[in-house]
């Protein structure tokens, strides 16, 4: 068994004793839980529509180590490293964006896929993490130096992600972005009025994406309207979690896999809590906790004002994307096609997620300057 001295001053050596180990254990587990589910849910799926029975279970597991291994190669970077691979990552994913409006497969009414080589890439999953990078590096840049227009440019980038997200149209994509950036302005500590502001902005562009998209304003009106039951297949979620119980009905016993078109992507949580129970989902919420939580702890004690930032907003978009695609499932919020972070099948989010997560880690390494502990 090969270890790792806290004197071995190798590339590795230093990576291991300087990064959060915890959170990094954390995702891995949270990367198992995702194999093991969709093993579970979605050879079923595959059989429905004439696929291969472990079709979706293998293209996960090598999406699965792709993100992990992008993680660990990005979380080896510096602070300075990382903003540079967010400018890349931002460009190239902005020109997918652009192509996938003029050549992408439009599907129930949205163009937000683009296939390259038989893959098919949903660019604007990788626009996340480098937006919330590179609005923080503005915002910080500018607290420095009044004569850095960094908040001018935070504005700018801000109109213009979330101008092509609504030309898919990606709303709920949109409403991510938008509470990444709302929530780094607060940290910023910028006037109040501007924060109140922009909230109301926020909720003047909701009210508007209500009016001005109908398959919005058909899944809000379904939510609100008390003679309308769930959707399909939320309803069919609720009466897996209420099958399963605590314990669950054991592995491969569960049957909402069996009629949800989409029981390994959005729904993978009904299948886990019919087949593995109330305590397998508990400990999938906490893992989630932990990892903000975590995250956060460290951050707090660093005096790198940029780093606070950006981790923030990366945690607070790990965060939602996880509460928006749980409350759906439990019919507390309006269906929202988003995946469970590193849970759900999809390669473009699984991808993401592994980059975005990897400038959590590459940030958060301890530092000379900072007091952050191990």
């Amino acid at each position: 068994m090969v270890t790792l001295a806290r004197t071995d001053n190798s590339l590795v050596g230093h990576w291991w004793w300087t990064v959060d180990r915890w959170n990094l254990g954390a995702f891995v587990v949270l990367a198992l839980l995702g194999a093991l589910l969709t093993l579970a849910a979605s050879p079923a799926v595959a059989e429905r529509i004439g696929l291969d029975t472990f079709y979706f279970a293998r293209r996960q597991a090598i999406y699965l180590v792709l993100g992990l291994s992008a993680m660990v190669a990005i979380s080896f970077l510096s602070i300075r490293g990382v903003r540079r691979f967010s400018v890349f990552l931002l460009v190239a994913s902005v020109i997918l964006m652009i192509l996938t409006l003029i050549f992408g497969d439009e599907t129930k009414g949205a163009t937000r896929w683009l296939n390259v080589g038989g893959l098919s890439i949903q660019a604007s999953e990788f626009v996340k993490p480098a937006f919330a990078v590179l609005a923080a590096w503005m915002f910080s840049a500018s607290r420095l130096d009044d004569r850095v227009p960094g908040y001018s440019i935070a504005v700018g980038l801000y109109v213009f992600v979330v101008g092509l997200l609504l030309l898919q149209p990606d709303v709920g994509m949109s409403i991510v972005v938008s509470a990444i950036w709302g929530i780094q302005i607060f940290v910023a500590g910028l006037p109040l009025i501007i924060v109140i502001g922009v909230a109301l902005f926020f909720l003047g562009g909701s009210v508007g994406a209500y009016f001005m998209f109908d398959h919005v304003r058909g899944r809000v009106d379904r939510f609100l309207d008390p003679e309308v039951a769930e959707g399909f297949q939320v309803a069919r979620a609720l009466e897996a979690f209420r099958n399963g119980g605590w314990a669950g009905r054991g592995p491969g016993e569960g049957r909402v896999k069996e009629v949800l078109p989409d029981a390994h992507a959005d729904f993978i949580l009904a299948v886990a809590g019919e087949e593995f129970g109330l305590i397998v989902c508990i400990i999938i919420v906490s893992l989630f906790a932990f990892v903000v939580l975590r995250g956060f702890a460290r951050i707090f004690k660093d005096d790198d004002f940029f780093v606070l930032l950006a981790v923030t907003g990366l945690l607070v978009q790990f965060a939602i994307q996880a509460i928006i695609n749980m409350a759906s499932t439990l019919n507390l919020m309006p269906p929202k096609g988003m995946t469970l972070p590193f849970i759900s099948y999809g390669g473009s989010s699984t991808l993401a997620l592994g980059l975005g997560m990897g400038m959590v880690l590459a940030l958060t390494k301890i530092r000379p300057s900072t007091g952050a502990t191990r």
